[in-house]
């Protein structure tokens, strides 16, 4: 089985190597995704998902085929705010199954990370 890395991030201003996505044995697997520094919960949500959208189709999946999700609030008070979001966003008939934790998040002005897995379709299916 390959492994292929998406989006890797060089070490810049302290921040670790990484990749975007990574996917193994069908499964495509995420970064932690974040919003731009800035807005309330509901509008970072909205940016997280955008992005993991983005992400998903650059790794050949999308919504609809999520696993799993884990879901990082700087406040859990956001924690309604948030979900209105993703009941928007998320595909209702193919929810991935989901954890949502508060945390202090890595960046000043951060409300919401999102990191999510997906099914992708294996060459000739």
């Amino acid at each position: 089985m390959d492994t292929v890395h998406f989006g890797i991030v060089a070490a810049d201003g302290g921040l670790p190597i990484i990749s975007k996505a990574v996917v193994h044995g069908g499964v495509a697997y995420l970064c932690g995704v974040t919003a731009e520094p800035g807005g309330d919960a509901a509008q970072q949500t909205a940016q997280v998902l955008q992005r993991i959208d983005r992400l998903l189709a650059a790794v050949g999946t999308d919504k609809s085929r999520l696993l799993t999700a884990q879901v990082w609030l700087a406040d859990m008070a956001d924690f309604e705010a948030h979900n209105a979001v993703w009941n928007q966003g998320v595909d209702p008939q193919h929810p991935p199954a989901r954890a949502c934790t508060g945390a202090p998040l890595w960046r000043p002005g951060l409300k919401v990370e999102v990191m999510v897995s997906a099914a992708v379709a294996r060459p000739g299916t």
